[in-house]
């Protein structure tokens, strides 16, 4: 009975309104000023109901730590970008340096900013991310373009060179492209680093970064970060619908 009650009233309420709505153009002033305050603070309520109910039935759901690891694995991280919506969802004209949030930055040294990024929400049943990250780049006229991704302190905790990174991507791009994945470990006065390349054969990409031979200090490690480095990227726009890291240790031998 309370349903049928509920949808009764609600039918009253949306007749209402689309009356009002048929009428506006005849409406005195006077009732067609507060007619209008009063949609407006329907507007925010019903805005505010279908972005939390967008939150909570759009999968996979905000806040996702769902990640693949493998046998060994001691961490893994998925960035807020791709877990959280953002304040600020985009740039249309990014800087030089453009800062998406305290983990992520975009770098570039072209002279025209023609060149936009924004967080997307993820949809697909396959999606383990709730949240991508779009880059569109018109006329480009630098020498490079690159995301950094700095990694939380917890990366650092007990890292050792017997460690491997595991950085695993989603990325689709609308013309072929190179990228390239160089890690970076700030240990005392020095910065290590490991570049690798992505194959993008297939949408999804798996590196391992090996450190066996990198001269770190462990005791000293201060930072680590990655920069995803796109090569050429003129008339391009590149999905990133998920990026992870986790750290294992390397198979005994």
């Amino acid at each position: 009975m309370g349903k049928l009650l509920d949808r009764y009233n609600h039918r009253r309420v949306v007749d209402r309104w689309r009356k009002a709505l048929r009428k506006a153009d005849a409406t005195p002033e006077q009732q067609l000023r507060l007619q209008r305050d009063d949609a407006r603070k329907l507007r925010t309520l019903l805005d505010m109901l279908i972005q939390e109910a967008d939150n909570r039935l759009t999968h996979p759901r905000t806040g996702s730590t769902q990640i693949p690891k493998p046998l060994g694995t001691d961490w893994i991280w998925r960035p807020d970008l791709w877990r959280m919506p953002l304040s600020r969802p985009g740039v249309a004209s990014a800087p030089r340096k453009a800062q998406m949030d305290r983990q992520v930055t975009l770098f570039h040294d072209c002279a025209l900013a023609e060149i936009g990024i924004r967080q997307t929400r993820n949809t697909r049943d396959t999606d383990l991310a709730p949240y991508g990250l779009q880059v569109e780049v018109f006329g480009f006229s630098g020498s490079f373009l690159s995301l950094s991704v700095e990694l939380p302190p917890e990366a650092s905790q007990g890292f050792t060179r017997q460690h491997l990174v595991r950085v695993d991507t989603l990325i689709e791009s609308e013309l072929p492209l190179e990228v390239f994945a160089r890690l970076n470990i700030q240990n005392g006065p020095n910065t290590e680093q490991v570049l690798r390349k992505l194959d993008l054969s297939s949408q999804s990409c798996s590196i391992d970064f090996d450190l066996a031979h990198l001269p770190l200090n462990e005791a000293r490690l201060e930072k680590i970060w990655l920069d995803l480095i796109f090569e050429n990227p003129r008339m391009n726009r590149v999905k990133m619908r998920d990026l992870t890291f986790c750290r294992h240790h390397r198979a005994d031998l």
